[in-house]
């Protein structure tokens, strides 16, 4: 199993174990973790799953895609380490990871 906390952006922060392979959308929405909606189901066709990745995270991850890129430029507050969490897939890699939830998503 691979670790994930997630932090609300009231400070509230669930650690969670997340499946290999499952995406980190699909491990909030397995742990009702508030704040990640999905809409889309994990299609990358919404931004509703949007979160921060802590710094010292961001070098790990895959590349940003082009659909990724296009739905990360609708979201409210676009910064450095934003992602949509149906595109990050746990594995031993991101065993620990940190994300926050940005404050548009309660």
């Amino acid at each position: 199993m691979v670790k994930v906390t997630f932090i609300e952006h009231s400070g509230t922060q669930h650690t969670v174990e997340a499946k290999p392979g499952d995406s980190l959308m699909q491990t909030a929405q397995n742990h009702s973790i508030p704040g990640i909606d999905a809409d889309c189901g994990g299609a990358c066709a919404c931004a509703t799953c949007h979160v921060f990745v802590a710094d010292e995270w961001i070098a790990r991850l895959p590349p940003v895609s082009g659909n990724e890129d296009a739905m990360l430029d609708v979201v409210e507050e676009r910064r450095r380490g934003s992602r949509l969490s149906c595109q990050l897939h746990a594995d031993a890699s991101l065993d620990g990871i940190v994300v926050s939830l940005p404050a548009s998503q309660r």
